[in-house]
């Protein structure tokens, strides 16, 4: 059911990557169409809280001319961090379907979870798992890649010029 609307995620996530900035993509719908995409833009506009999730409730909130987001769900290749679990309450989606775990800063099951804490003023349905092997496998290969560059401009920085 969620796996055409996560592809559509995975799609932004693929072009949050062609900046270079971690490939993380989310889109939101109301069920039968996409109204809302967002990618990962904090490399290029140089802002901190341009995570693809509050790109996607930014761009949903503009379409809708309204903050109140009730009755759409987020989609996003990635567990969202604390800051987008807090937007997520304050937008008040109804749900939230995610790929991949973030162990290291999840908030949405792995360290806290925000999204559907009982004490808020808000809770959002929360599916895990779409695609998470396919997801994750995305942020990997990305990591993986940044590290093999760093590590060759490293070594190429520590050889001496030769004369000649």
């Amino acid at each position: 059911m969620w796996e055409p609307w996560m592809r559509l995620a995975i799609d932004e996530a693929r072009a949050a990557a062609q900046d270079e900035d971690v490939p993380v993509g989310a889109i939101i719908t109301d069920g039968e169409q996409v109204i809302a995409t967002g990618r990962n833009l904090r490399e290029v506009i140089q802002d901190p809280t341009a995570h693809a999730e509050l790109v996607a409730i930014r761009n949903a909130a503009q379409h809708r001319g309204n903050w109140h987001l009730d009755g759409l769900t987020l989609v996003v290749t990635l567990e969202p961090c604390a800051m987008c679990a807090g937007a997520i309450v304050l937008s008040r989606l109804d749900r939230v379907v995610y790929g991949a775990t973030d162990p290291k800063a999840g908030a949405t099951r792995s360290l806290y979870n925000i999204a559907d804490d009982p004490r808020l003023n808000h809770r959002a349905d929360i599916v895990t798992g779409v695609l998470e092997d396919e997801c994750g496998e995305i942020l990997r290969s990305f990591f993986k890649e940044r590290r093999l560059r760093a590590k060759a401009k490293k070594q190429s920085s520590a050889i001496p010029p030769q004369d000649g």
